[in-house]
């Protein structure tokens, strides 16, 4: 396998296009049971019929996990936005089409989001009656089974050169509400610093799915919280900001 060709660095992961193959190279020490968890995922979510990267395998480079998968070739929704920004409109309707065609599949054998998010919950720093609330908002949600993508954004929506968009990264698939979803989806724009975009997404979003904005809101502090795990200093203000909208009763 080649590995000259670097397409794109993440935390602790650094992926290379090897022909028509991607190479997710993993960093030594990263979780065994997290790689064979995102391969699965992608494995579960192919079966759907989601226009998405196939898994070809996984395997160990010189020690390292890997996860080869179809290389798709294109550009991504992110850069189309940044490049031609007079045609947001028609990219965000197109991005908001895709993601309710992913809500609209189902793959039993998922992992559920309402178990994930429990678990993230428990493993922030908040205090004790933080935790509480949000466990219990969390419960009261409607238990749903669409399957959910969990880091829905434009730089992980590849158009193809025939205009087919394909969705990659799918690492945090799960099944549960699909509200979830889009409360994710917004507080990514919103966490790029692109509050405005986040507003239109979701007015779009409600719009097109016949969705109370009040019920993704629900959703908001849940995955504020779950965001929060991931410890980055630069989005603690923010995201507290969103916890902190828990009502106490």
């Amino acid at each position: 396998m080649n590995l000259d060709n670097v397409i794109a660095k993440r935390v602790r992961k650094t992926i290379y296009r090897d022909g028509n193959k991607s190479i997710k190279v993993f960093d030594e020490g990263y979780s065994k049971s997290d790689i064979l968890n995102e391969a699965l995922n992608q494995a579960r979510v192919e079966e759907t019929g989601i226009a998405m990267p196939k898994v070809i395998e996984v395997t160990a480079i010189d020690g390292k996990w890997a996860i080869v998968s179809d290389f798709i070739e294109g550009t991504t929704l992110a850069e189309l936005m940044e490049k031609n920004p007079d045609k947001m409109d028609q990219y965000l309707e197109m991005f908001v089409d895709l993601q309710m065609s992913v809500h609209e599949k189902k793959a039993p054998l998922l992992n559920k989001l309402k178990d994930k998010m429990n678990r993230k919950i428990s493993a922030t720093s908040l205090d004790a009656t933080t935790r509480y609330e949000l466990h219990t908002r969390l419960e009261s949600m409607p238990k749903h089974n669409k399957v959910c993508h969990g880091d829905f954004n434009p730089s992980n929506v590849i158009i193809s050169k025939d205009g087919t968009p394909y969705i990659i990264d799918w690492a945090h698939a799960t099944q549960g509400n699909a509200s979830a979803d889009v409360a994710r989806t917004y507080l990514l724009f919103s966490l790029a610093g692109k509050p405005d975009i986040a507003d239109k997404y979701l007015d779009l979003f409600c719009k097109k799915s016949d969705t109370a904005k009040q019920y993704i809101q629900k959703w908001m502090p849940i995955v504020a919280a779950s965001q929060s795990v991931k410890g980055k200093p630069e989005e603690q203000a923010l995201l507290s900001k969103w916890i902190d909208v828990v009502e106490y009763e």
